[in-house]
């Protein structure tokens, strides 16, 4: 994620930080930070689009994420801290068009993020309408990067390039108006196989407190539709380690289809060499 001076972006949106956000350190997590950008996109107003649309003049369609990343760069405190999306646009394509965020709090930048989304209709992407371009246009970053991030190869989709698998059940409450699981319950998803394989590493049941190495960066990508109701798991591998941090690569599948991948990089912390290896 390219970092952008606060000043390229056209639109900035408050929140406070709230429970729910908030990791078991006591500041907000990175799928808090993730929630943020998401609600950020949400309070955005597209005019020309919205009366376009409102006419009836474009085909039934649905709003899909290509991908997404977000990452949390330094801790935001307690409960009803201040903090601020700033939303630009940093690609603009015939069918699709990628948000970046930079997340403020008391001045420092605490957390940055994309999405890159299409208009789904029954035969697949739609061409972008002109109305929405115009739009975009209004909201893009001066200096945005243009080039977009490579798609993982397809042997990321297989079952045998994961090694730890954790199942999970989609539950009626992690449902968008897309019938689909919520982007952001999908990264608490993998949030979970971490801490499932980080607590089998270290191990439990030993008189320790349980061990809190969630994340603070992912990439994700998605491929199909994660729905309720349905039986998943989280396939997890970790791609490399050093002193002070591991790279993950996860997967969600329904039996042998994959449904997305995700890059995940957190803290070390206590992991032995011989659970990374």
């Amino acid at each position: 994620m390219t970092d952008v001076g606060i000043s390229a972006f056209p639109i900035q949106t408050g929140f406070r930080v709230r429970q729910v956000d908030l990791g078991r350190d006591g500041s907000a997590s990175t799928i808090g930070v993730a929630r943020w950008l998401g609600d950020a996109r949400e309070r955005l107003r597209l005019r020309r689009a919205e009366r376009f649309l409102a006419a009836g003049r474009f085909e039934p369609f649905q709003i899909l994420f290509v991908s997404q990343s977000f990452e949390r760069l330094a801790p935001v405190g307690s409960v009803g801290t201040d903090v601020e999306v700033h939303t630009g646009v940093r690609r603009i394509g015939r069918t699709s068009f990628t948000y970046g965020h930079a997340v403020f709090a008391g001045g420092e930048r605490v957390g940055s993020g994309e999405a890159t989304v299409v208009l789904g209709g029954a035969a697949g992407p739609l061409a972008l309408p002109d109305e929405l371009i115009a739009d975009l246009t209004d909201l893009r970053l001066s200096e945005s990067d243009q080039e977009a991030s490579p798609r993982p190869g397809a042997e990321r989709r297989r079952r045998d390039r994961y090694t730890h698998f954790l199942p999970l059940r989609a539950r009626i409450g992690d449902v968008d108006l897309n019938q689909h699981v919520n982007s952001v319950e999908l990264a608490g998803w993998y949030d979970e196989a971490v801490a499932a394989f980080t607590v089998r590493a270290i191990g439990e049941g030993d008189g320790r407190r349980l061990p809190d190495l969630p994340p603070w960066s992912y990439r994700i990508q998605y491929s199909g539709e994660v729905t309720y109701p349905g039986d998943y798991e989280i396939g997890l591998s970790v791609l490399s380690f050093d002193a002070d941090s591991v790279r993950y690569e996860l997967g969600v599948f329904r039996g042998d289809e994959c449904l997305g991948v995700a890059d995940a990089t957190g803290p070390r912390g206590e992991l032995p060499d011989s659970s990374l290896a």
